[in-house]
């Protein structure tokens, strides 16, 4: 049988619409895979953004946008001296979370400050209000359709007579990971990376990686290159968790300039 021209011409067009949909879903769909998404950083001093007044001295989380591409950012809410108890308690997680979009992601990183148990303000204990605290961060995440994300805290740099790098956080990482496994939260286990790296360097090498001038002897928080390693081990890790894809990420095994770490005036 034949056709007509107007009824070849009808079919045409009717085949052409599941096309042109495909089409335009599979646009969107690349758009929405590709668009920015925000990692938000909550946490304490080794992470935190440091200004002028405090330079050389640097936290991990100025660092972390150097092994980001540009459509990663980061927005680094991290701040000395909290604990995960007194980040809600002064309403810091709030503003997070009133910023917070769908797609984006959390990094939480707590236990230097929790463990001050001669502090209220701070303290939490390991297996009980440490963890509660810590779902507050997760599940007000996840409500704003948003990806929590663990990360032990960073290691000190601590020696004992032998040589041996040693831990010092306690229980805080092991109740961090039991978490993480609870809730099925990714999780970046830089307390166990960074203990280590600490142990590869010795004693004498990781004096070149923390806050160590001619007044302070800190074997806390970072001078630029410690803050640069810290930050590629947060960075491997997002990759190694599939947080992020090898697309999001650069630069990993690059040496990176101490020059790119700037200390802004602090806002008046």
């Amino acid at each position: 049988m034949s056709l007509t021209r107007r009824q070849v011409t009808t079919m045409a067009a009717l085949a052409a619409v599941p096309l042109s949909l495909a089409a335009t879903g599979t646009a969107q769909a690349a758009a929405g895979r590709h668009r920015t998404r925000t990692l938000y950083i909550a946490g304490d001093s080794t992470a935190a953004q440091k200004y002028a007044d405090a330079a050389p001295e640097t936290g991990w989380g100025m660092a972390l946008p150097f092994f980001l591409h540009k459509d990663r950012p980061v927005a680094n809410h991290a701040v000395n001296g909290r604990s995960s108890k007194s980040f809600v308690d002064e309403g810091r997680l709030d503003v997070i979370l009133g910023r917070i979009r769908p797609g984006d992601l959390l990094i939480i990183q707590f236990g230097h400050n929790d463990s001050k148990a001669t502090d209220p303000a701070r303290y939490t204990e390991p297996w009980s209000t440490y963890q509660d605290y810590l779902r507050l961060y997760i599940d007000g995440a996840r409500s704003r359709g948003a990806r929590p994300v663990l990360a032990t805290s960073v290691e000190r740099r601590r020696f004992d007579s032998a040589g041996n790098a040693r831990p010092s956080h306690g229980d805080y990482p092991a109740a961090m990971r039991a978490l993480a496994e609870q809730e099925r939260v990714a999780l970046l286990d830089i307390q166990a990376l960074s203990l280590a790296l600490w142990q590869e360097l010795g004693v004498e090498e990781t004096k070149k990686y923390f806050n160590w001038t001619e007044t302070e002897q800190d074997n806390t928080h970072f001078n630029p290159p410690g803050a640069i390693a810290v930050a590629r081990l947060v960075a491997q890790e997002l990759l190694r968790t599939r947080t992020l894809a090898p697309q999001d990420l650069h630069r990993l095994d690059e040496a990176i300039p101490e020059s790119w770490i700037t200390w802004p005036e602090a806002a008046a």
